[in-house]
């Protein structure tokens, strides 16, 4: 047979996230792999889904989406940022934030043009990027604090370069981007004329007084910046595939064209379900989100600790990268499979968010679990020696 497939996607591999996530459900061992989120939906955005199935709201929509959700997105970045948006003509609702990651790329870029990332990175960026054949150029982010200098930035960007991502709160790392940095960015896209995606959908998970700040937000970056947010996380629905993207009009109209061919439309009863939460929970909902999970971080934090698997305590979003090389193994893969074979407990090899060896001493452990299975897994880790 001469039948072949495509070598475009050649460099696909099962992630380890979910390699994790497989070996994890064959041992009955405790998940703290992948961010699942699998804690309990609002009521308000459960119901809403609900009734909206139930009333015959089940059709396509349109191509950015319902109108009620879009209006409550708008009325939400408005009070959270500061920044009014027309609803009509800015903002796009999408299949999950990785959708709208996709479907910018496939509007703005063309193969062999150059994006900037932060590393350690979210792997569905990396992987998006290679998909539609363009080339990352990495910008080492220095732990503990993640920190990086307007000169490794600038030593990125090159001739090809397009676009800087972004993403604040970070996955894995937990890093925030403060202020400062951000103007550093905002001054190389603007001084190298660079478009910046910003992956914002981690925003409402801050500790220690941390701030968000949406890039959008700084002085002339509105123009250049795509916002890329969703509600998986704040509302645990990351089965749902509810996301958005913001940027400038005539931008979300080529985009929201490039979402609907790859996506057609998000699930439009979920829509309903989401802009009712939106809506109906007020501000006390995110601040005891902030302290719910400030709680689960210091309880997994502080089992690590214990364990000597010394975490790199994240600022935000709600994972975890610690030291793993006292855990027998010579890689951060063999590492891995020693501590959920010995504890039951999974964790994804921290080389999977890193180029060429770096973080190959590091495991991510995600505490996004309700609290038994959480406090379950925090006393098998204390519990661990080598």
């Amino acid at each position: 047979m001469t039948l072949r497939t495509s070598t475009q996607l050649g460099f696909l591999r099962q992630s380890e996230i979910r390699n994790m996530s497989i070996e994890c459900a064959r041992l009955a061992g405790i998940n703290l792999a992948q961010g699942v989120c699998d804690t309990e939906l609002p009521e308000a955005v459960r119901l809403g889904a609900t009734e909206a199935v139930a009333s015959g709201t089940n059709s396509y929509t349109r191509y950015d989406g319902l109108g009620e959700l879009r209006q409550a997105i708008a009325r939400k970045v408005e009070r959270d940022n500061g920044t009014r948006l027309d609803p009509e003509t800015e903002i796009v609702v999408t299949s999950g934030a990785t959708g709208a990651f996709y479907a910018a790329c496939l509007t703005l870029f063309d193969a062999g043009d150059e994006l900037v990332l932060f590393e350690p990175y979210y792997g569905y960026h990396l992987d998006t990027l290679r998909a539609l054949s363009l080339t990352p150029r990495f910008v080492p982010l220095e732990a503990p604090d993640w920190h990086f200098s307007r000169e490794q930035l600038r030593a990125a960007i090159g001739p090809k370069t397009r676009a800087i991502v972004v993403n604040t709160p970070g996955n894995p790392s937990g890093k925030v981007f403060s202020r400062a940095e951000l103007a550093i960015i905002a001054e190389l896209a603007t001084e190298f004329d660079l478009y910046v995606i910003t992956d914002e959908i981690y925003e409402y998970f801050l500790y220690d007084g941390r701030e968000h700040v949406s890039l959008a937000t700084l002085a002339g970056m509105r123009e250049r910046t795509i916002t890329v947010g969703g509600f998986s996380k704040t509302f645990s629905i990351t089965g749902w595939r509810i996301g958005y993207l913001l940027a400038p009009a005539e931008l979300c109209y080529k985009i929201g064209q490039a979402h609907d061919l790859v996506y057609v439309c998000a699930p439009a009863p979920l829509q309903i379900g989401v802009a009712r939460g939106l809506d109906s929970l007020g501000p006390s909902f995110y601040a005891d989100l902030k302290q719910e999970y400030a709680r689960k971080r210091e309880q997994l934090c502080s089992a690590l600790e214990r364990a000597g698997i010394t975490p790199h305590v994240p600022n935000g979003a709600y994972y975890v990268l610690a030291d793993s090389r006292r855990i027998p193994g010579n890689t951060a893969k063999q590492r891995a499979l020693s501590l959920l074979e010995r504890t039951g407990v999974a964790a994804v090899p921290g080389s999977a968010f890193f180029q060429g060896g770096r973080g190959d001493d590091l495991l991510r452990f995600s505490y996004a679990k309700r609290g038994a299975e959480l406090g379950e897994a925090c006393r098998r880790l204390a519990a661990f020696r080598p």
